[in-house]
């Protein structure tokens, strides 16, 4: 095999071959080696699935982005009794690892949603909360949960959460049920908007 590129940077300094540039390097050896092979063909497929992977992982950028997300039934109709809710929650975990959302937290009560969730690098909040709202809502609808059609509400909070708050926010959501048996959802809105300074318009959420 042959040996790797090595390149001087502009003091000087030799520059040890990259990763993505080694397995390159292991990607053509594999292919001359499997020359004439009646399986080479099966062969190239698994390395080549291999290397993308690698480089993947190799070029990977490192991100942590901590959001608390909040996102309320139309209307803030009670849709969501206790049964129902852990349904949709459990159904909201599964999506989310499908679709490569890493969700630490969900949990609500009868006409909201609590998520914390930790962006990716190509994710947006936009994004997340569209892909957990718009199936979750397809799916209740497509298993008839509710009596009526259900909907989210356009709208919702998102705020950031540093790691020192990252365990009392966890609890928080954990706690929902406690939380909603002293405060309504009105009154926790009211929190949110006093805190984080929103300008909230009646049937924004």
């Amino acid at each position: 095999m042959a040996l790797a590129k090595i390149t001087f940077n502009t003091k000087g300094y030799w520059l040890k071959p990259t990763p993505s540039e080694m397995l390159n390097k292991h990607f053509h050896f594999f292919a001359a080696a499997s020359a004439g092979c009646p399986n080479k063909s099966k062969i190239m497929d698994l390395v080549k699935i291999s290397y993308i992977r690698l480089i993947n992982l190799l070029n990977m950028s490192y991100v942590r982005i901590w959001v608390h997300l909040v996102f309320s039934t139309k209307n803030r109709h009670p849709y969501l009794t206790k049964n129902i809710r852990y349904k949709v929650q459990k159904h909201i975990m599964e999506n989310c690892r499908e679709k490569a959302i890493f969700l630490q937290a969900i949990n609500g009560y009868t006409e909201h949603m609590h998520c914390l969730i930790s962006l990716g690098r190509e994710q947006t909040i936009s994004k997340i909360a569209q892909l957990i709202k718009g199936e979750s809502s397809f799916w209740i609808n497509k298993n008839m949960l509710t009596k009526i059609p259900f909907m989210w509400q356009d709208d919702y909070f998102a705020v950031s959460v540093s790691e020192s708050g990252l365990q009392a926010v966890t609890n928080y959501i954990k706690n929902q049920e406690i939380h909603h048996a002293k405060k309504s959802f009105d009154f926790e809105v009211k929190e949110f908007v006093d805190k984080y300074g929103f300008t909230l318009e009646k049937e924004d959420i």
